[in-house]
């Protein structure tokens, strides 16, 4: 006789409750109730949810849970995920040691010293960006006229990508970032993205610069195809998550007049509320997905080897053990103890460049614009619950 579990009534991906900052409300019950518990999923699998901060710092930290997305039991959250990251796994979705080797040719690259030498370059971007969208007059749409193309022109500069290009590639990652796109979209969008850089990398062989590209061009360890693959994920995660994670962060701040005046007030505030707001908002949203190579106890529940885990970042980084009145926003607040770049030897890689575009665009858009403030009822703004990547789709404002 065969027994079967009972179907999870906890679904994921989870929707949203009245406040769109918040995590769903069932990972939060999930969190208080059963930390480590059951979900379903669109297939009927039925993986692991892990929401309590101290468990998904555990498993992310835990080298017997696997980030390779081809091993059996991998969660996929839909139809669309498991072809973007099962088909053709990018090095993020690799285990050590191929992890390591690959990851290790782009640190160099985002090293806080190299990033901190190109903090006047960022800071004359987002001045440009902000002399051109005030000029224009005393509205606008804070999404393309400045929280997109400052991270944009950023990743295209340390990458070699000509930032001419930008229309291109940007459509094709809202398809690979979309919930609903189908696999075959997701498909044709991996492809042309892949064989745009393919060229591009081709060029540099003959016309080296000082990139990214052209970096891992010198190796010689990878063939053009594993470059574009490779560059294919910085260029998407460079522009997508601090575009979303900018607007989004004005947008909270405006919601809380109160911390956006002791932001104003007190400036050397801003690196300590760039963490917080990380913490506050997490866009990385609906999850990390890793499955068990052996056994493993996690919040008093055994986990077997071929398992999967979803670790919620967003409902971990409002549990109050960790951080007490975790549902506030507080700019002052020590929260550096958040998982939004998750943890352990998967951790974001281009942490501190997010970090410095981040403190560079709060600290500039809360001192340029004084009289900062929404143009539309915040009722009218569109969030991103139909993607990877937490956001809004347009913020408008006026100053």
């Amino acid at each position: 006789m065969t027994v079967t579990e009972p179907t999870s009534p906890l679904t994921a991906p989870a929707a949203r409750g009245s406040c769109p900052f918040a995590p769903p409300p069932a990972y939060e019950k999930a969190r208080s109730e059963s930390p480590v518990t059951r979900v379903t999923l669109w297939d009927g699998s039925q993986p692991w949810l892990i929401t309590r901060h101290e468990d998904v710092r555990a498993v992310l930290g835990d080298r017997r849970f696997s980030a390779e997305s081809t091993r059996p039991g991998f969660p996929f959250l839909s139809e669309g995920r498991k072809k973007v990251t099962g088909g053709d796994p990018s090095f993020i979705r690799m285990d050590d040691p191929e992890h390591a080797r690959l990851r290790r040719m782009l640190t160099a690259d985002f090293m806080v010293k190299r990033i901190e030498a190109m903090r006047p370059d960022i800071q004359r971007i987002a001045d440009d960006l902000l002399d051109r969208m005030t000029a224009a007059g005393t509205s606008a749409d804070l999404v393309p006229e400045f929280a997109l193309p400052l991270p944009s022109l950023v990743i295209c500069r340390l990458l070699g990508v000509p930032y001419e290009d930008h229309d291109y590639f940007q459509d094709r990652s809202r398809v690979l970032l979309h919930d609903d796109s189908t696999p075959d979209e997701i498909r044709a969008a991996m492809d042309d993205l892949i064989e745009y850089l393919i060229r591009l990398a081709e060029d540099k062989e003959r016309e080296p610069d000082d990139g990214i590209i052209s970096r891992l061009l010198a190796r010689g360890e990878l063939s053009v195809q594993e470059i574009g693959a490779m560059c294919r994920l910085l260029l998407i995660a460079g522009h997508e998550t601090t575009a979303n994670m900018t607007a989004l962060s004005v947008l909270a701040l405006l919601r809380e007049p109160a911390q956006l005046t002791r932001l104003r007030e007190e400036p050397a505030l801003v690196n300590g509320a760039v963490e917080e707001l990380l913490r506050y908002l997490t866009i990385v949203h609906t999850g990390l997905g890793r499955v068990a190579t052996e056994d493993v106890s996690v919040g008093g529940h055994v986990i077997r080897a071929g398992e999967g885990v979803l670790c919620v970042l967003n409902a971990a980084n409002r549990d109050e053990d960790a951080f007490p009145s975790g549902a506030a926003l507080d700019v002052a607040r020590d929260a550096r103890r958040h998982v939004a770049f998750g943890f352990g030897v998967h951790q974001c890689l281009g942490q501190p460049l997010a970090r410095a575009e981040l403190q560079i665009a709060l600290e500039t858009v809360v001192r340029r614009l004084p009289g900062l403030r929404l143009a539309v009822p915040f009722e009218d703004i569109r969030f991103k619950n139909d993607m990877a990547v937490y956001g809004v789709h347009a913020l408008p404002v006026a100053w």
